[in-house]
């Protein structure tokens, strides 16, 4: 509970909180097979530039070719890390990103994968029950090539008091 709001009904069993986190701790979260289809229908709705809609277009662009947007690469790793790692930790929300940075397009057929590392922790001054975890998410592809890379600042309940 955080300043009388409860933050889930109810506790999962082996639920990480803040003290079960340390730094230099990694995690490894899942595997997602990028399709034309998901690319296309993505970058239609939020991100309509040529080399992201139109391949005719996307072969003509510096990219030589189809590629995802980067806000499409950073909602699919962003989705394994909550089922790879905050779906089992105490999360109470996130206060932003940083260093947010897109190293290697995303092409169809590409396999994504991502690493956790916990770089930073301490207990919130201003929120009792509540403290800071900085991690570094890397995304990469099937060859290992780095595809995005950032800084999330998440917020993790401390351990309840018996």
């Amino acid at each position: 509970m955080i300043n009388g709001y409860r933050m889930s009904s109810e506790e999962p069993p082996n639920l990480r909180h803040f003290e079960d986190l340390e730094i230099g701790q990694t995690f490894e979260s899942g595997s997602h097979t990028v399709t034309k289809e998901e690319i296309i229908e993505f970058a239609e709705q939020y991100d309509p530039q040529p080399f992201h809609v139109d391949e005719n277009a996307a072969q003509k662009s510096a990219f030589e070719g189809l590629i995802a947007s980067g806000w499409h690469t950073a909602a699919i790793c962003m989705r394994m890390f909550v089922d790879g790692f905050l779906d089992n930790v105490a999360s109470a929300g996130g206060r932003g990103v940083d260093e947010l940075r897109w190293h290697t397009p995303v092409r169809p057929g590409d396999v994504l994968s991502l690493h956790v590392e916990i770089i930073e922790k301490r207990s919130s001054e201003g929120v009792p029950g509540l403290g800071h975890v900085h991690a570094q998410l890397s995304g990469f592809n099937q060859d290992d090539e780095q595809v995005i890379s950032w800084v999330l600042l998440g917020m993790i309940e401390q351990q309840k008091s018996a």
